[in-house]
């Protein structure tokens, strides 16, 4: 049975929420309160997996309250339902909820997104990720300038001028991105040292993957070494276009999401590293010790690995479910159970391709791809080809 607590100033609200909702009552436990303080008291009281409230409250908004719940209850799911006139508040409330929905909701699209954030909870068994996720101090919200990108995006002539205007806001992140477009990672054969000018040659979709990542890191940079940084951010982008690469070879239709996932597959490690540095340290030399892999030896730290507390995170934020499941088994593909070509197999391959391509000082003398996963899917063809893309992507970043 899940939890929910429904939150909303005016009754008429709740008692609707309550009519709508009415068919889900054999499946949740539903409570109503009508403002902020009356919700903390109920926490106080009742154990809730999932909090749904409006933004605009008297006394205490749905930012302030989602404040409160994240520090004293960071395991809560937090969803907010918000009218388009109230952007401002949206942006106010980014750093504390999970999920951002329209007013009016209507109970489908309601339903849909309960079920698909508490579904995240069977990545793993015992309530061990949840738990795990609970107990780090700092969890990384979805950043502001992805919100308005998307919200530009999701229109139906978006604006290459606006989208490169919301990048020029954080002087931080364009320094970035310009510095990755001109990269040899892109293959520009020019300088480009405008925002607008970047979003033009990466496309609109690049750009807000690139966004994405460096505003979730950037969360984070300050308490991160400049080695550590460099190092997973150079990996990250090697696997994102390469995986993109990949995909645009098989199933065009998969590249965006596994440029996503690629670019993101890491953040595990990022939020594991930061909040928990002892014990990620330490991962390192069990591994060495006892001639574990990363995964094992996280099971013994974490009781989850980074990959699932990545996928948990993304999965809250409502990222798109191949790059959820991209980056819950870039690792282990095997486990996800898929017929098809997915952008899974696009970052399980550049990963392994530019792990292999990192490693070639070791005893490693070839990647070390999972032969029957590749096969199960009719792709053991694919891997020289592949391979090939990656050297030449290589060769020109070294």
């Amino acid at each position: 049975m899940i939890n929910i607590l429904f939150v909303d100033d005016e009754p008429n609200i709740l008692d609707g929420l309550q009519r709508m909702l009415r068919s889900m009552r054999h499946e949740w436990q539903m409570s109503f309160a009508n403002c902020g303080t009356e919700a903390l008291a109920m926490l106080e009281e009742e154990s809730i997996d999932v909090i749904v409230s409006d933004m605009k409250m008297p006394g205490m908004d749905g930012a302030q309250l989602f404040g409160a719940v994240r520090e004293k209850y960071p395991h809560i799911i937090r969803i907010i339902l918000s009218g388009y006139s109230e952007k401002e508040m949206i942006m106010k409330s980014v750093g504390t909820a999970h999920q951002f929905l329209s007013k009016p909701c209507d109970s489908e699209m309601l339903k849909a997104t309960i079920i698909r954030v508490c579904a995240l909870r069977n990545l793993l068994t015992d309530e061990n990720l949840r738990r795990l996720v609970s107990q780090l101090p700092t969890v990384p919200s979805l950043p502001m300038l992805y919100c308005e990108l998307i919200d530009e995006l999701n229109k139906t002539e978006p604006s290459t001028r606006k989208v490169g205007e919301i990048v020029k806001k954080d002087i931080g992140m364009t320094v970035k991105i310009l510095q990755i477009v001109n990269s040899a990672f892109f293959g520009s054969r020019r300088r480009i040292s405008d925002s607008r000018e970047a979003v033009e040659f990466l496309g609109l979709d690049t750009i807000s993957s690139l966004t994405l990542g460096l505003g979730v890191i950037s969360q984070f940079e300050s308490h991160i070494s400049g080695a550590f940084f460099a190092d997973i951010w150079a990996h990250s982008i090697s696997v994102g276009v390469l995986a993109n690469k990949i995909a645009a070879g098989e199933n065009r239709e998969t590249a965006n999401d596994a440029f996503t996932a690629g670019l993101l597959h890491n953040i595990g490690k990022v939020v594991l590293a930061v909040n928990l540095p002892q014990q990620y340290n330490s991962v390192k030399e069990i591994m060495q010790r006892e001639n574990l892999s990363r995964a094992e030896a996280e099971r013994q730290v974490f009781e989850a690995t980074h990959s699932e507390v990545g996928a948990y995170l993304l999965g809250l934020w409502g990222l798109p479910s191949q790059v959820v499941q991209a980056v819950a088994f870039h690792n282990t593909p095997g486990e996800a159970n898929t017929d098809s070509f997915t952008a899974l197999t696009a970052v399980y391959a550049a990963n392994v391709i530019q792990h292999f391509t990192a490693s070639k000082n070791s005893n490693m003398e070839m990647p070390d791809f999972d032969l029957e996963y590749l096969s199960n899917l009719g792709l053991l063809e694919k891997i020289p080809v592949w391979q090939k893309t990656g050297a030449a992507l290589n060769a020109r970043t070294a």
